[in-house]
């Protein structure tokens, strides 16, 4: 396969006991962001580049935890499940490890102890040279999605999302993968600017949330729900199938900006 034409990430599913009771909030990821950010190296949690690449001086983390199923319940000597995406593999025994502490450590304002049951890791690597014939195409916003450069008003343009996935992808490559993507990006930018929008349905979803480090109040919102898309869309479509385990937009290491997609007419 030729340099710089796929993404890898090693994709977990966790499976979790709760010794006690845990009121999940929504976004559920709330409880496991503080409880994480005292068990996992800071450098991990928090990885900083100063003097690194032009623009990831603030990089994007090495994960993504996807804990939206768990929104809003309430579960007590049971067990549940959520997904864990790692951009870097060799942190694998870094976060088995960290979540194994969270036994003693626990989660949530309680500290309710968790004790972690399973876990099952499995290399995803997805093409991104590897063209599905498309020409019509519904994105799902499974979770509140916030794209910078789009102002919220109507239904966001296919090129700004494809900007935001492809500099994300790139990102990560960057940092943790193979290297940048090998791919002329204004010349992306410009294809993907020629798909229309052709319909679709979204609802906005306002949360926040109050960090227990600095006091600061961080909004969480976003748009959930559907957008067709309508062009000459075949070389795009595997970037989408990528950012369903690393979200696009803002706050994505929580589970943020995950797509769906359904190809509507090839």
């Amino acid at each position: 396969m030729a340099a710089g034409q796929s993404f890898g990430l090693l994709a977990c599913r966790l499976t979790v006991f709760v010794d006690g009771e845990v009121q999940f909030p929504v976004p559920a990821s709330n409880l496991f962001r503080g409880a994480l950010g005292y068990v996992l190296p800071e450098p991990v949690f928090r990885p900083s580049a100063p003097g690194g690449p032009s623009g990831l001086a603030d990089p994007p983390r090495p994960f993504v935890l996807q804990t939206q199923e768990l929104d809003g319940l309430s579960i007590a000597g049971s067990s549940f499940g959520c997904d864990l995406n790692l951009f870097d593999p060799r942190l694998e025994p870094i976060f088995r490890q960290a979540f194994e502490r969270l036994s003693t450590a626990g989660i949530g304002p309680a500290r309710t102890p968790v004790k972690l049951l399973e876990w099952t890791a499995r290399p995803v690597e997805v093409r991104l040279v590897a063209a599905e014939p498309a020409s019509l195409i519904r994105v799902q916003f499974r979770t509140p999605t916030e794209l910078k450069g789009w102002d919220g008003a109507g239904l966001p343009p296919f090129g700004v999302l494809m900007r935001r996935l492809r500099d994300r992808l790139s990102a990560l490559r960057s940092l943790y993968g193979e290297g940048p993507l090998e791919i002329d990006f204004q010349a992306f930018g410009a294809r993907a600017d020629k798909v229309v929008t052709a319909g679709g349905g979204l609802a906005r979803t306002r949360a926040a949330r109050t960090s227990s480090r600095t006091g600061l109040t961080h909004p969480l919102g976003g748009v959930t729900g559907w957008v067709d898309y309508e062009g000459q869309l075949d070389e795009l479509v595997p970037y989408l199938r990528a950012a369903a385990y690393t979200g696009v937009g803002r706050q994505t290491v929580w589970g943020h900006g995950q797509l769906g997609l359904e190809i509507l007419r090839d």
